[in-house]
């Protein structure tokens, strides 16, 4: 198969080099594909919340479904723009195997209880640099994936772009809840930058946060797409969002016509019983309002990754965020999933002060109470700040299920025995 000459030596290169078996048979986005595909840390997405606590009912989106119809749309608009796009052609092409990566991968730093779990870590970790899904994330890819010599999977440049959303370190904007990395992940963003300094223009927050390459623009959109439909959808089939509270909503809201008649729709599709069809027949709709449109930034001489900017359909673009007013205020903002919110902080907060205690502080006893190489690792830590990110990184592993059993363990003098294992 000839080389795709979209990409180059500094795409695919690697901070430390890979060593590959002489009959490899995969390129560098595949083999980055499949390290994610195979890893523990992809697998606990199953019961990871997205919407609604996983387990609640089997038929509900979780972390992990959500990630591969993030994948498969990414793959999606690849092909699209392949067929569509005057600047690609079959010899040069946007990857769909990196996309797909970068679609898998998106999520996989992301703690128990969605982004109640999130917005608590953060706020426990805030003396030691806080709590960022995106940063963890990064973490994952280049730290703790395998856990053999903190070296995680030694990925691509490449796949290192089309993650990282934001570019803008914690110290660069302390106030920040969200949206930036941790401040020991300077080395990895340089790398990912080819050691290119940012231009005087790209201010950190915002601005900063906005430089991405094109795979991470269609990974954006991806997720997009399928969390404006799919988390509507998923509201619908579990009461939160009827014809009925659709219709006293938007009486609140200043609708233009084009949200007034998207709206007519949902409800149509809704007395109708066609929601799924509706949503999978948007997610097509959502795809082909994507376009390709020539760029420069200051990596533009460096990869063709930074040649083009992904341009959306207005009209689609504010249909989506559409969307997502009407699952914050009617799914996310419910009396029944802020009980369960409290609950998540709750829950996570109790886990890490105990933790705290045992392991950063070391103001408790010696009892163990996490897995022997976690608890080695912590132990053998410099400084405060380390040991607090290790049992950071041990909570925000937890599944949903996993939280609430550890927490059970812990706390309910009901529940556990010699037989219970971690």
């Amino acid at each position: 198969m000839p080389a795709n000459r979209f990409y180059n030596d500094f795409d695919i290169e690697t901070r430390k080099p890979r060593v590959l078996h002489p009959s490899e048979y995969r390129n560098a986005f595949q083999i980055d594909r499949d390290r994610i595909i195979h890893s523990s840390a992809f697998r606990r997405l199953q019961n990871k919340t997205q919407v609604f606590l996983s387990g609640e009912y089997d038929f509900y989106r979780t972390r992990l479904t959500h990630s591969i119809e993030v994948a498969q749309i990414g793959r999606s608009i690849c092909a699209y723009l392949m067929r569509e796009s005057e600047h690609l052609d079959e010899e040069s092409f946007i990857d769909p195997d990196l996309v797909e990566c970068a679609c898998l991968s998106h999520d996989l730093g992301h703690p128990p209880f969605g982004h109640t779990g999130e917005r608590t870590l953060h706020r426990l970790m805030l003396p030691y640099g806080g709590f960022e899904g995106n940063a963890q994330t990064l973490r994952i890819l280049t730290q703790t994936l395998f856990n053999e010599g903190r070296e995680g999977m030694n990925p691509s440049r490449a796949l290192l772009d089309g993650v990282l959303k934001y570019k803008t370190l914690q110290v660069e904007t302390p106030d920040a809840k969200n949206h930036y990395l941790y401040n020991d992940q300077e080395g990895w963003l340089d790398f990912t930058l080819g050691q290119q300094a940012f231009p005087a223009e790209l201010t950190p927050g915002n601005v900063r946060n906005g430089f991405r390459s094109i795979e991470c623009q269609i990974m954006d959109w991806a997720d997009d797409t399928a969390y404006s439909l799919n988390d509507i959808a998923d509201g619908i089939h579990a009461g939160f969002i009827t014809v009925t509270k659709l219709e006293k909503w938007a009486e609140r809201q200043s609708l233009d016509d084009a949200s007034q008649t998207h709206l007519t729709k949902l409800c149509a599709a809704i007395r109708e019983g066609r929601v799924e069809r509706k949503m999978n027949s948007a997610i097509g709709h959502y795809i082909k309002a994507a376009s390709l449109v020539m760029d420069t930034t200051f990596l533009s001489p460096m990869t063709k990754r930074h040649q083009f900017r992904l341009q959306i359909d207005p009209t689609v673009q504010a249909e989506s965020k559409l969307n997502k007013r009407i699952a914050l205020d009617l799914v996310f903002k419910s009396p029944q999933l802020q009980q369960l919110d409290y609950k998540a902080d709750f829950i996570l907060t109790r886990l890490f002060e105990v933790l705290q205690r045992r392991y950063v502080d070391h103001t408790s006893d010696s009892l163990h109470l996490m897995p022997a190489a976690q608890e080695a690792e912590i132990e053998n830590a410099p400084d405060k700040a380390t040991r607090a990110r290790l049992v950071c990184d041990w909570v925000a592993s937890m599944t949903d299920s996993f939280a609430f059993r550890t927490y059970r363990r812990l706390f309910d003098a009901d529940f556990g025995s010699i037989t219970d294992f971690v």
